[in-house]
């Protein structure tokens, strides 16, 4: 298996555990759940997400594409940056519950965004 193959392998597993994570946590913040204060939920994205940067640099410099120079990836990277924001505050710094399920909302529209960034390398995705 290429080294290339392998990588993107790892990359889409940890956008979809990602994002299966973000989900969850944002249903059991809606429900009030105590299973947010779980060690494991607190641990696992911080772990996830790691494998995700790693593998999305480790592409980016395998295939020879780079933010800033590539439109497509700074696109994800900005977009990312969006998401992240949003995503903490939906789980943690939003103020009322309006706020968090605003942002958790939000932050669905901006990961589908990026992951058709992703499949179409183009930034300006027209739904």
């Amino acid at each position: 298996m290429s080294s290339y193959i392998f990588l993107k392998l790892i990359h889409v597993s940890s956008v979809i555990l990602s994002y299966s994570l973000f989900m969850t946590r944002g249903i059991w913040m809606m429900r009030g759940s105590a299973q947010l204060q779980r060690r494991w939920v607190k641990i696992m994205p911080h772990i996830v997400d790691t494998v995700l940067l790693a593998s999305a640099i480790s592409l980016a410099i395998l295939i020879k594409q780079y933010p800033l120079a590539d439109a497509w990836l700074t696109a994800k990277v900005i977009g990312l940056l969006v998401y992240i924001g949003l995503g903490m505050v939906a789980l943690r710094f939003g103020k009322t519950r309006i706020t968090k399920i605003s942002a958790w909302v939000m932050a669905q529209i901006v990961f589908f965004y990026i992951v058709m960034v992703a499949l179409t390398k183009s930034p300006a995705i027209v739904l």
